[in-house]
C-alpha cells in the first residue's frame, strides 16, 4: 500500500530514473521528447508522462509551462526542481555544481529554444526503438474472447552518435573568469557532445532558431575562438589550453569543431542565405592560412599554388538543418563545412584537407616518382652504353653501328660485317655485275652462232 501511495501513477523505478537522467541533460522537455530520448520503443508518451507525474508527486520535477509552437497543440513542459537537479546529478554521475539550473524560467516562457536543443540531441542520437512486448486486447463483453496481440511496426532510424550521458547543455565557456563563475562576454554552449567511442572529437553544438541576426551568431563563433585560445597553468606550471582541461584533445590539430544546427524551417533558399551570411561574417575565425616553403601567401586566383593550409588557431564550423539531421542522421552527407563547396559526411567535414601533412606526402610522392624516373633513365643509359660497346665500324663506310641494327630487308650484320646500307649497295653491285656477265656471255654465244651460220 505504501508503494502505491508513494507512486500513485504506478511508474516503474527504471522509467523514473531514465526521465531524471534525460531532464538532467536537456533541462526541459515535453513527455514526447523524453520518450524519444530514453524510451523510443514505447507506443506513446503515457508511460513517460506517468513517470513525470510520479516524480512531481515526489517533488523532483514540475510542470510550470506549456509549449507554444505555431500550428501544434500545446503540451506540458517538464523541468527539474532543485531537489530533482540533485537526483539527476546522481543518475548522471556528475557533481551538482556542474548541472546548471532548473530551467524553470525557460519552461514558463515556453522554452522554444530548449525544445529545439532537445530535438537536436535526439536527432544526433537516433536512439533505435526497441519493440515492447505486444499485449493482447480484452474483449468488451465477458463472452467475447481476447483479441490476439499485434506486433507493432518499429521505425528504422539511421545510425546515431553518442550516448545521452555524453551530452551536456548550457555549458559555460568562460572567455574570462572560471567555469563556475564566467565573467561578462563569456558564452554558454547550447550543447556539448563527448563521444570518443565513435571516433569524433568533442563537438560544440549551437542550435539556431532564426531569432537572432546572422552577425550575432557569427560573434558567438568569435567568442568560441577566444575561449579556445585561452591558456591556463596546469599542475606542472605549463601553459595549456583551458578547454583541454575539461575535454580530451582528439589530436586532429586546431581547435574543437562547432556544429551549427538550423532548427527553423524557413525554406531552403532562406536557410542557405543565412548560412552564407554567418559564414562570411565569421570568416576570420574559421578560414585557414595558406603557407608555402617561402612563407605565408595566397596566390592570385587561377595561379597554381604549391603549399598547404594551416588551421592552427581556427575554429572548424560545420552546418546542417535539423530536418536533414533527423532524416539522415549525423553520419549522412548533410554537413557543410564553411570554406568548402559540397555537402559531406561528418567524418569528411571534420577532416582538415590540404594540410602540411598532405603537402609533405605529395612532396614525398613526387620525390619517389623522380627517383623512379631517374632509375629508369640510368638504366636506359647503361643499356645504350652496353650496345655501343659492342659496336664496330663498317669496313666500307666507317660508320659505327651495333649488332642489333637491322636493315629494311631484315639484314642483320655479323660482327665485323658491313652496315645494312653498305650491304645493300654491295648486293646491288654484285647483282649488276652478275647481270653484265650474263649479258656478255649471251652476246658471245650469239655472235659465234651467227658466224657459223654465215659460213655455211
Amino acid at each position: 500500500m505504501g508503494e502505491a501511495w508513494q507512486w500513485p501513477y504506478k511508474s516503474t523505478g527504471r522509467v523514473r530514473a531514465l526521465v531524471l537522467l534525460a531532464l538532467g541533460v536537456v533541462k526541459v522537455a515535453t513527455a514526447e521528447q523524453l520518450r524519444q530520448l530514453v524510451l523510443p520503443g514505447t507506443a506513446d508518451a503515457q508511460t513517460v508522462r506517468n513517470a513525470c507525474k510520479d516524480l512531481r508527486h515526489a517533488g523532483l520535477v514540475e510542470s510550470v509551462g506549456k509549449t507554444s509552437r505555431p500550428g501544434k497543440a500545446a503540451q506540458q513542459l517538464w523541468n527539474l526542481t532543485t531537489a530533482g537537479l540533485a537526483a539527476a546529478a546522481a543518475e548522471l554521475g556528475r557533481p551538482v555544481r556542474e548541472m546548471g539550473g532548473t530551467a524553470r524560467d525557460a519552461a514558463k516562457a515556453g522554452a522554444a529554444h530548449a525544445l529545439a536543443v532537445s530535438d537536436t540531441i535526439d536527432a544526433f542520437r537516433q536512439s533505435p526503438p526497441l519493440a515492447t512486448k505486444p499485449i493482447a486486447r480484452r474483449g468488451t463483453d465477458s463472452g467475447v474472447p481476447s483479441l490476439p496481440a499485434q506486433a507493432r511496426q518499429v521505425l528504422v532510424r539511421p545510425p546515431g552518435l553518442g550516448h545521452l550521458r555524453g551530452w551536456e547543455t548550457e555549458v559555460a565557456l568562460p572567455v574570462t573568469g572560471t567555469f563556475a563563475t564566467p565573467t561578462k562576454g563569456s558564452l554558454r554552449a547550447d550543447a556539448v557532445l563527448t563521444a570518443p567511442e565513435d571516433g569524433v572529437p568533442v563537438l560544440f553544438v549551437e542550435v539556431d532558431n532564426h531569432t537572432e541576426p546572422a552577425a550575432v551568431v557569427a560573434r558567438k563563433i568569435e567568442r568560441y575562438q577566444k575561449f579556445f585560445q585561452r591558456q591556463v597553468k596546469d599542475h606542472r606550471g605549463r601553459d595549456v589550453a583551458m578547454w583541454s582541461t575539461l575535454w580530451e584533445d582528439s589530436g586532429r590539430g586546431g581547435f574543437p569543431p562547432v556544429a551549427l544546427v538550423f532548427a527553423k524551417d524557413v525554406g531552403a533558399e532562406a536557410r542557405l542565405n543565412r548560412m552564407k551570411a554567418i559564414r562570411d561574417v565569421s570568416r576570420p575565425c574559421w578560414e585557414g592560412k595558406w603557407q608555402s616553403d617561402h612563407g605565408w601567401h595566397v596566390a592570385p586566383e587561377g595561379e597554381e599554388r604549391e603549399g598547404w593550409w594551416s588551421f592552427d588557431g581556427t575554429v572548424p564550423v560545420i552546418a546542417t538543418h535539423l530536418g536533414q539531421l533527423k532524416a539522415k542522421g549525423p553520419h549522412g552527407p548533410i554537413w557543410w563545412r564553411f570554406g568548402r563547396a559540397e555537402w559531406q559526411t561528418l567524418a569528411d567535414a571534420l577532416t582538415n584537407t590540404n594540410t602540411r601533412e598532405d603537402y609533405l606526402a605529395r612532396d614525398e610522392q613526387r620525390r619517389q616518382e623522380r627517383e623512379a624516373a631517374r632509375v629508369v633513365e640510368d638504366q636506359l643509359v647503361r643499356d645504350e652504353l652496353e650496345r655501343w660497346q659492342e659496336s664496330w665500324e663498317c669496313p666500307s663506310c666507317g660508320t659505327d653501328f651495333t649488332p642489333d641494327t637491322v636493315g629494311e630487308d631484315g639484314y642483320q650484320p655479323a660482327e665485323g660485317g658491313r652496315c645494312p646500307t653498305c650491304e645493300r649497295v654491295h648486293r646491288e653491285l654484285q647483282a649488276e655485275r652478275a647481270a653484265a656477265e650474263d649479258a656478255a656471255r649471251s652476246n658471245g654465244i650469239l655472235a659465234r652462232l651467227r658466224a657459223r651460220a654465215e659460213g655455211q
